[in-house]
């Protein structure tokens, strides 16, 4: 087929390289002039692992092109996805205003049947509302098609490529008939392509993501409870993930979720609540929850320091808001190095991947540093924000040698207590006893 993605963030970009990687001749169309010729070179614009081999395979083959026109990126395409973003309002609402411009100018350029697909995370009706926009432009015939997303930054390659499942909301057979065609290739080992209603396919993404940030949101609690009580949260943690009911997945506590999903898509739900007059309660502690735990680590770094960091050095390892990527929306380690900095602290920090983001955020704010090692370097203690597999198995004597004192504030639980017991730590975790 030929298809059209518009937006090359995360998902557009991983979405159109991944449908050319299929045999489909994807073009991928873009606003952004700067990005758009970085991608035509052959210079990718995300970390993503396995995604630059799929990229640079398909861009040499000519089956991925790029362009700022979104006329030339539709010419005889036959669906278009819409990549877009949907970024929280001032009240936590999605805003639509990307996708409905987008819809207005499609209205305009359509010049015989197409699929739009709303492959965005949006509100239940954004559909009806991108086909009453695109109707008012054009009587050309088309249909709207809700396909959520279900990527996981890091292994959003192989969630695509191997989806769990794909979903679909459709009310038109012809719809139908080309999206399953389209999706047949990834499911051959019979994970399911779901068709359903477009309301039920809109709600299904956000129900996904509030009920994963829930999961861990709620272990967070329990990881408070176990440090009162003397409890440990690891044991917990395997006690109730064995059970096939519950899952070991997304019950590891930290210092709270972040990234471009979890966050909006849980307040975009409250807010969806809200407007048809519901109090969607659980998912307001859910967000309470998540923001008191990026700031966890606060009051026991100050409790070690007698209450006062000023002039203090810390190292800090991670600023992605998960390994593996380098994206750093709404990343926990973030409003860590603003308490910090607002406290009169000086920070370093290591990241493998997202430097160059923070960098644009923060500039020379903090001091960024080559390695992991380079990062403790005359440190007063070590924080722990990401849990990078390259800090898991560290050179501990390495370490002691660098710190000035032999601190680590672990927001991740990277470490087992007894290894820093060994090892002459003074080590906070989270939900574990602390050893001093």
């Amino acid at each position: 087929m030929k298809i059209t993605i518009v937006g090359t963030g995360y998902v557009g970009l991983v979405t159109g390289t991944c449908f050319a990687e299929s045999g489909n001749h994807v073009t991928c169309v873009d606003v952004d002039e700067e990005k758009v010729n970085k991608l035509r070179n052959g210079i990718i614009t995300i970390y993503e692992p396995g995604l630059e081999k799929l990229f640079q395979r398909n861009l040499r083959d000519g089956r991925l092109q790029f362009t700022t026109s979104l006329a030339d990126g539709i010419d005889d395409s036959e669906v278009v996805f819409l990549a877009l973003p949907t970024p929280p309002g001032a009240n936590g609402e999605a805003d639509l205003s990307y996708v409905l411009q987008v819809a207005e100018q499609l209205g305009r350029l359509l010049k015989k049947y197409t699929v739009v697909v709303a492959k965005s995370t949006v509100p239940v009706g954004t559909c009806a509302k991108v086909k009453e926009t695109i109707a008012r432009q054009t009587n050309v015939e088309f249909d709207v098609v809700s396909n959520p997303e279900f990527l996981r930054e890091g292994v959003a390659v192989e969630d695509f490529m191997k989806p769990d499942r794909v979903v679909i909301g459709t009310d038109s057979e012809r719809a139908r008939k080309i999206m399953h065609e389209l999706y047949a290739p990834f499911v051959r080992q019979g994970n399911p392509i779901l068709f359903m209603d477009i309301p039920s396919a809109e709600l299904t993404k956000y129900a996904a993501n509030a009920f994963l940030a829930m999961k861990i949101s709620f272990m967070n609690e329990i990881a408070i409870l176990c440090e009162k009580l003397g409890a440990n949260v690891d044991m917990v943690r395997r006690g109730i993930g064995s059970d096939s009911r519950i899952g070991k997945r997304f019950l590891f506590p930290g210092i709270g979720y972040g990234g471009s999903c979890f966050p909006k898509d849980v307040q975009a739900l409250v807010q969806s609540a809200r407007g048809v007059g519901y109090d969607f309660k659980i998912l307001q502690a859910v967000m309470d929850v998540n923001e008191r735990q990026k700031t966890y680590l606060i009051p026991s770094i100050l409790k070690y320091f007698n209450g006062d960091i000023r002039g203090k050095r810390f190292a800090l390892w991670g600023l992605a808001f998960k390994p593996n990527t380098d994206d750093i929306r709404e990343a926990p380690s973030l409003y860590l190095i603003r308490e910090l900095l607002a406290q009169g602290a000086t920070i370093r920090a290591f990241d493998p991947e997202a430097m160059h983001n923070v960098k644009k955020q923060l500039g020379d704010q903090i001091e960024y540093a080559h390695d992991q090692y380079h990062c403790l370097e005359n440190a007063d203690a070590l924080i722990i924000a990401t849990e990078w597999n390259e800090f898991r198995l560290p050179d501990f004597e390495r370490m002691r040698s660098l710190l000035r004192q032999k601190v680590i504030f672990d927001g991740r639980n990277l470490f087992e207590l007894e290894k820093m017991q060994e090892e002459g730590f003074h080590y906070i975790s989270i939900g574990r006893k602390p050893i001093l």
